[in-house]
């Protein structure tokens, strides 16, 4: 039987490192603020942001919202989008994506200000993941991942790891972070040829397919460890994963549940974004 990597375990040991920085900036009289823009009423929006506002409560990170219609002009989220900027009170800024269609979601995503930009939205943001240098912050989800392979000791060094998925919310910076801790990588697609035979050669497995279960035994082996991001809803109406989590659990070493993985993480990582872009505008040292 497999090792689940809980992600209460390392959201835990994420609140307190950041409830540590949160003091010192506290003792400073900087109270690190979020703001959260979502546009319109969609159910997954409303259910992250609820998340999201209660982690802020619980770590002493104060919140503000902006609640716009679904038919919002451009020029008036633009013109948010600009306020906030502006605002030095506000420390970092979470815009709930996809955007309505009759929105110009690129031109709205690049105009938030780089040290706001704590979920990794602006291309600016994301060259930082690419090249290594300290622009903006990586994505929440990838990010993630790596502190669950960090809180449980999972070595990168020389090992061959796999993503499978090459979307820029998951996949491809999952794979530039893996590099950086000096695994070698390779990443999988629809368009891969013998997928199974490619994800059995990795030590560590990053699933972020977008499809319940469609990772099972075939693509898995003994002395893997596997990093599930999918969350979807089955048949039964349940949560669960991209990957057969039943099929993978008694064979590979490691694997995050779904529900209580990779998701319950993701929501620290955004609060600490913010608690750090407050600490780099203060010109305190992060923690």
């Amino acid at each position: 039987m497999a090792k689940q990597l809980l992600g209460k375990e390392v959201t835990a040991a994420l609140n307190e490192r950041i409830k540590g920085n949160v003091a010192a900036l506290q003792e400073k009289g900087v109270n690190p603020t979020l703001c959260i823009i979502r546009v319109g009423e969609n159910p997954s929006d409303i259910s992250y942001e609820k998340g999201a506002t209660k982690r802020c409560e619980t770590l002493g990170v104060a919140c503000e919202k902006i609640l716009l219609p679904e038919d919002v002009a451009q020029d008036e989220l633009l013109a948010v989008i600009d306020k906030v900027n502006k605002d030095d009170h506000i420390h970092g800024v979470l815009l709930f994506r996809p955007l309505p269609k009759h929105l110009d979601q690129a031109v709205i995503e690049n105009a938030l200000a780089a040290e706001k930009d704590v979920d990794c939205m602006t291309d600016l943001s994301m060259s930082g993941v690419f090249t290594g240098k300290k622009i903006g912050f990586p994505p929440c989800t990838p990010q993630a991942c790596m502190e669950i392979l960090d809180h449980y000791g999972i070595d990168c060094t020389g090992k061959k790891a796999v993503v499978i998925g090459r979307s820029l919310v998951v996949g491809k910076p999952a794979a530039m972070m893996l590099v950086k801790k000096n695994a070698t990588v390779t990443i999988c697609h629809t368009r891969t040829v013998d997928m199974p035979s490619v994800a059995k050669e990795a030590d560590i497995v990053i699933v972020a397919a977008g499809r319940a279960g469609v990772i099972d035994a075939k693509y898995l082996r003994a002395g893997q460890t596997v990093i599930d991001v999918g969350i979807n809803v089955n048949e039964e109406g349940k949560l669960c994963g991209d990957v057969n989590f039943a099929d993978a659990e008694p064979v590979v070493d490691a694997i995050t549940p779904v529900p209580g993985g990779v998701g319950s993480v993701t929501t620290s990582v955004l609060i600490e974004h913010v608690v750090d872009a407050a600490l780099l505008k203060a010109g305190l040292d992060i923690l």
